[in-house]
């Protein structure tokens, strides 16, 4: 990166993703509160990503969402006590387990998740869907490039 000069375009994009971040953890909460009244904001992005990926370990999660062992397995022991996610064994490691979507979780996984995608096509109704399309790609992008 360069060193003290023009940095105009990267303090923009601080200033951005940081309004957005915070609007994002608040939507994040009003999600999770109609998918379950007791349900934790950070809750709702594994119902995605289950939705997503399917049945995954929680270590498998935990490395997705760069969280430790622990915070993953509280998060996931809340989400299978409001029986929205269940255990099972996997079939290549005996002494592993499988997280997946329960069928109540995903009915109202995808009841909340319908919703945000209304409410997303309402606010961005004035864009051309190329646009929707590109900004899609460009966070698709910079969440790939956190991975690592």
């Amino acid at each position: 990166m360069q060193g003290s000069g023009d940095q105009t375009e990267f303090l923009a994009l601080e200033r951005e993703l940081s309004v957005f971040l915070r609007r994002a953890r608040a939507s994040s909460g009003e999600m999770a509160r109609e998918l379950h009244p007791e349900l934790e904001p950070a809750a709702y992005g594994l119902l995605v990503r289950l939705e997503d990926a399917g049945r995954q370990r929680a270590t498998d999660l935990a490395a997705y969402f760069g969280v430790g062992k622990a915070t993953m397995s509280r998060q996931l022991r809340a989400l299978e006590d409001l029986g929205l996610v269940a255990r099972e064994p996997d079939p290549a490691d005996g002494r592993a387990y499988l997280i997946g979507l329960t069928p109540e979780g995903r009915e109202r996984f995808l009841r909340v998740r319908d919703a945000r995608r209304e409410q997303y096509m309402r606010k961005l109704a004035d864009w051309d869907r190329g646009e929707v399309a590109e900004l899609a790609r460009l966070l698709n992008q910079l969440n790939a490039g956190t991975e690592s």
